[in-house]
């Protein structure tokens, strides 16, 4: 499969694997497999807002061949008001910054200024859907673009461009550790105070929906564990913002370990997302646009 393909569905399956324990306190609940009902009373391998904000970028980016930010927030609309880019065309979850930027566009504002530029805008709801911009030539313009269609504050921002570092690197073939090393040599890590994985614990951790407890959370599941599994039910168990950790820290864990075989994301995981024949679609003419504009 294509890395395209194992980002987005490892994304999706972490998301799916999380969904049912949002929200719970830690140690509370065990996870150690696909579950449904639970928080949101989903039926197993569901996905939540972050799967379908990130499929809402990548057809936006698939179907214009480029980034249009007023196409991709269009897309963000009907996902809002009319169940596109659901599992099953109802909306059971949006975060409060993410559902005023989408107010405020259908009021008539232009993009560019729709996205929460305040201290308490940064929840995680860009880092949670940026990860198709990893498979383009980006820049930091356009991820702060992308992600400020609903976060414009520079935490967001910048830690939207770490993730996207973290992801780049591993589709480089660089290690976890040599991609982890990268970016808390970064400054910008140490001044929107993430904090570097190798030196905390399990109690240390934060999952909530802050957008550096998350990527903090994202990362150090990546770097305590070996394959795709132990990482996303890792994330899972934190409690709190459980699908959210765990779709971020899978897009990177599938990028890493690919599908099948005994590191990379679970056939049995797989097969219980819905539409995942559509997004292996969606991923494979990805993936076909790239190899043409590079020939």
């Amino acid at each position: 499969m294509s890395k395209i393909y194992n980002g987005i569905i490892g994304l999706a399956v972490g998301d799916a694997l999380g969904v049912p324990a949002e929200f719970k306190k830690r140690d509370t609940y065990k996870i150690t497999d696909m579950t449904g009902y639970g928080t949101h009373n989903q039926p197993p391998g569901t996905w939540s807002d972050d799967t379908s904000m990130t499929l809402a970028t990548l057809e936006s980016i698939v179907r214009l061949k480029k980034i249009d930010l007023t196409d991709i927030m269009g897309n963000f609309h009907r996902w809002l008001y009319e169940g596109e880019f659901t599992p099953y065309g109802v909306v059971f979850d949006v975060g409060g910054t993410t559902r005023r930027a989408i107010e405020k566009y259908a009021a008539g504002a232009v993009v560019a200024e729709c996205g929460g530029r305040e201290l308490s805008d940064n929840g995680n709801g860009a880092l949670m859907r940026i990860l198709p911009l990893a498979f383009l030539s980006w820049d930091y313009k356009n991820i702060c673009n992308v992600s400020g269609l609903t976060h414009a504050h520079g935490i967001s921002q910048k830690a939207c461009l770490l993730y996207l570092s973290a992801a780049d690197g591993i589709m480089r073939g660089k290690s976890c550790k040599k991609v982890l090393a990268d970016i808390f040599s970064d400054s910008w890590s140490k001044t929107i105070g993430l904090r570097d994985p190798w030196e905390l614990k399990r109690e240390d951790i934060k999952s909530t929906g802050y957008v550096i407890d998350t990527l903090e959370a994202a990362l150090w599941c990546l770097y305590n564990t070996e394959n795709y599994s132990d990482c996303v039910l890792a994330a899972v168990n934190l409690g709190d913002d459980t699908d959210t950790v765990a779709a971020v820290a899978g897009g990177l864990a599938g990028l890493l370990y690919g599908c099948g075989g005994k590191r990379g994301i679970p056939k049995k995981w797989i097969e219980q997302i819905p539409k995942r024949d559509w997004i292996k679609d969606l991923c494979e003419k990805f993936e076909n646009q790239r190899e043409s504009e590079e020939q």
